[in-house]
C-alpha cells in the first residue's frame, strides 16, 4: 500500500474541494434527528447531488454504475467531505453501503440494472432486515421462512433492529428456504419491496429519542424469485458478503469524523481550562493515535478490497472490533471534557454518545467480531 498522493490523487481533491465550497452553503437546513422523513429527503437530495456532479458509488465498478475510482480516490473522497461538512450517507447507508455493493457483486445483470442506478440517484431507500428477536448475532438462527410458490417466495415471519425501515422502499431479506438443512445452510437473500400487501413496520425508539430503527412483521408477503440475490440456500455466503462490506467499510467515512471530533475536544479543553489534567491530556493523544492506527487500518482493508475484487476481507473485523471500543472511548473522553455539559442532552456529543453505546453490537457484537479474528486470522480453534 502506497500512502504517498500523486499528482492526479491531489487534483481530485482540489477539484473536489472546489465543489464542496460551491453547493455546501446552498443546502437547507439538516431537518431534526426525530424526523426521518424529512431527513429521507434530504438525505436522498444530497445524493443526487453526487450523482449529478460524478461523485456517487465514486469506488463503485464503471459496469456497476460507479466511477470506478482508486481506494486513494475514495479515501479523499470521505477525508474531505467529512472535513467540509457535508452530509454523509444517511437514509442511504444500507442500499450506498450493504445492498448496492452486494448486488453489484452478486446479481444478476439485470438485478445490477434494476436496483444500483436508483440507489446511487438516491431515488429509492433500502432497509436491513437480519437480525430477529430470538437471533441477533446468532444470525445463523433467523425463523423467517419463505416457502416456494411458483413464481414467488411467501415469506412469514419477523424482523428487529430493521435499519430505516419507516422511510424504505426496499428491504435487503434474510429467509430460511430450507427448514430441514443445516443451521447455516437453506438461507437465501433476497430484496423485498416494503409497501408488499403484508408487511407491518412498528418504530422503536431509541435511547437518543430517534426511530432509526424498527420491528418488521411479514404475513404471507409474496416475493418474486426474481428477487433472490444468489442462488436459493446460498444466503448465507452472500449475507457474508455484506457483512464483509457494513464491517470493513461502511465505518470509514466515521473515522474521519472522530478525528475530526477529538480535535473540537482538544480545543474545548484548553478553552475551558481542562487542558491542565495532565491525565486527560494523555487520553485524549492515546485516542488521537488510536484514530490514526485506524485510518490507516482503514485505508489497507479498502485497498485490500481492490486487490481482491471489491470485497471486504476478515480484516474488516479487526476494524470493527477497534472502532467500536475506541468510539465509545472518545465520547466518554469528551464527557469528561464537557463537565456539566455532558448532562445536557440538547449537545451533539451527547446524542453521539448514547449513539456509541450500540456500536459494539451493530454489525456483529464485539464477542462475534473477536470469535472470527480468533478462528479465520489467528487460526484458534472453534469454541466450544
Amino acid at each position: 500500500m502506497d500512502l504517498a498522493f500523486t499528482e492526479e490523487e491531489e487534483a481530485f481533491r482540489a477539484r473536489l474541494r472546489t465543489w464542496l465550497a460551491d453547493v455546501l452553503p446552498k443546502l437547507p437546513p439538516k431537518p431534526a434527528a426525530t424526523d426521518w422523513p424529512g431527513r429521507r429527503r434530504h438525505d436522498a437530495a444530497w445524493q443526487r447531488m453526487l450523482y449529478d456532479a460524478g461523485y456517487a458509488g465514486l469506488h463503485w465498478p464503471v459496469d456497476a454504475g460507479g466511477r470506478g475510482a482508486t481506494p486513494t480516490q475514495h479515501l479523499i473522497f470521505l477525508e474531505e467531505t467529512e472535513k467540509a461538512g457535508a452530509p454523509y450517507v444517511g437514509a442511504n447507508f444500507v442500499g450506498l453501503l450493504h445492498a448496492g455493493p452486494t448486488i453489484a457483486a452478486e446479481g444478476t445483470a439485470a438485478q445490477r440494472a434494476r436496483w444500483l442506478p436508483p440507489i446511487l440517484r438516491g431515488d429509492e431507500i433500502w432497509c436491513q432486515g437480519f437480525s430477529e428477536p430470538d437471533a441477533g448475532s446468532d444470525l445463523a438462527a433467523l425463523r423467517t421462512r419463505a416457502v416456494r410458490d411458483g413464481d414467488a417466495y411467501v415469506v412469514t415471519g419477523s424482523k428487529i433492529w430493521t435499519s430505516h425501515a419507516e422511510v424504505a422502499d426496499w428491504c435487503e431479506l434474510l429467509v430460511r428456504t430450507d427448514p430441514e438443512a443445516p443451521r447455516h445452510r437453506g438461507i437465501s437473500w433476497l430484496a423485498m419491496p416494503m409497501d408488499a400487501p403484508g408487511v407491518t413496520v412498528r418504530p422503536l425508539r431509541t435511547l437518543a429519542g430517534s426511530t432509526e430503527f424498527a420491528e418488521v412483521f411479514l404475513d404471507e408477503v409474496r416475493v418474486p424469485v426474481g428477487h433472490r440475490i444468489g442462488a436459493e440456500h446460498d444466503g448465507w455466503r452472500v449475507t457474508m458478503v455484506t457483512l464483509s462490506f457494513e464491517r470493513g467499510t461502511a465505518f470509514v467515512g466515521e473515522v474521519v469524523a472522530c478525528r475530526r471530533v477529538l480535535a473540537e475536544l482538544a480545543r474545548t479543553a484548553r478553552a475551558n481550562g481542562r487542558w491542565d489534567d495532565a491525565v486527560l491530556r494523555r487520553r485524549l493523544g492515546r485516542l488521537n493515535v488510536e484514530f490514526a492506527a485506524l485510518w490507516r487500518l482503514t485505508q489497507w482493508n479498502v485497498s485490500e478490497a481492490q486487490r481482491t475484487g471489491g470485497v471486504p476481507g476478515t480484516g474488516g473485523s479487526v476494524f470493527k472490533l477497534r472502532y467500536s471500543h475506541a468510539r465509545q472511548e472518545l465520547y466518554d473522553a469528551a464527557a469528561e471534557v464537557l463537565g456539566g455539559q455532558a448532562l445536557d442532552a440538547a449537545h451533539p456529543w451527547v446524542a453521539d454518545r448514547l449513539s456509541a453505546l450500540s456500536y459494539t453490537i451493530a454489525a456483529g457484537t464485539s464477542q462475534i467480531q473477536r470469535n472470527i479474528v480468533a478462528e479465520r486470522i489467528l487460526g484458534l480453534p472453534k469454541g466450544r
